[in-house]
């Protein structure tokens, strides 16, 4: 059984990765985490994530969770993620990150903590269905050419606090290395009033936020005369939730190194170096 420890168990996805490793053979609750100061600080775990008691009491404090664990699994808020990757990486526990938003320097500490050992599993988005969609974007663009502009278009549930989503940043990094262009340089976010006519040298990205979105993501791809549309919709987080944990059985058997869904799903081909770190 893998030993586990939930980051941010008193979150949404935290509570469904909670039932998940509850209800999975292969995995063992060791320990739940919750930031100082939470509610939820001395509540069963099981019990939070309704379900019946497992006898895991939602903590404070990381390091005592992760010196018994084999993974951790991380969706906490992006400026806690580093000073936890540190205390993993010490204990010789593997991670895996599923928070986006983060700022360089975090991204730079987590490249680093993997050069040096850490086994760590980064990726924006969980689902495999959206792994596709970045491995179909990758193939796509050079087949297609200059001739055809490039959008990105993400809708969100009205709770989402970053804008774009980190999925659709990473999408916009795979499409710009795709076509030739420089990230974050050919970016234009959103338009508004008399911007001029658009140029071959941008990737348009566009954020929606409304209701109870779980998370949609469309790539277009326009020419003269016809359009391509690759689209992916999350119709519930349960989606992000079983590609966690098979992230977490990929890193825990892995060699030191930082990776992300697409090594997972065996979707980089031999000679593609390892994507950029994701935002």
């Amino acid at each position: 059984m893998i030993s586990t420890v939930i980051v941010g168990a008193a979150g949404r996805m935290g509570r469904l990765l909670t039932a998940a490793v509850l209800d999975n053979p292969d995995f063992d609750l060791t320990g739940a985490v919750e930031v100082p100061g939470s509610p939820a600080i001395g509540m069963d775990a099981g019990t939070l994530a309704r379900q019946s008691p497992c006898g895991v009491a939602v903590a404070a404090e990381l390091a005592p969770a992760v010196n018994a664990a084999d993974v951790l699994i991380e969706f906490a808020a992006p400026d806690c993620v580093t000073d936890h990757a540190r205390t993993a990486a010490a204990a010789e526990c593997a991670l895996v990150i599923g928070t986006t938003g983060f700022a360089a320097a975090d991204r730079q500490a987590l490249e680093d903590l993997a050069a040096n050992g850490a086994r760590i599993l980064l990726a924006p988005n969980m689902s495999v269905g959206v792994n596709l969609l970045f491995y179909l974007c990758e193939k796509v663009v050079p087949i297609l050419g200059s001739d055809y502009d490039i959008e990105v278009v993400e809708m969100h549930h009205n709770r989402k606090k970053d804008a774009p989503s980190g999925t659709a940043v990473r999408l916009g990094e795979i499409l710009a290395e795709a076509a030739g262009l420089p990230w974050p340089q050919s970016a234009r976010f959103g338009r508004q009033g008399q911007v001029g006519e658009r140029t071959r040298s941008e990737i348009g990205m566009h954020a929606v936020r409304g209701g109870d979105a779980v998370g949609d993501h469309t790539v277009i791809l326009a020419a003269q005369g016809e359009r391509i549309e690759l689209t992916h919709r999350a119709s519930s987080r349960e989606t992000f939730v079983q590609g966690a944990l098979r992230a977490a059985r990929f890193i825990v058997d892995a060699a030191p190194g930082l990776y992300d869904m697409q090594d997972v799903l065996g979707l980089r081909d031999a000679d593609t170096p390892r994507q950029r770190l994701p935002h």
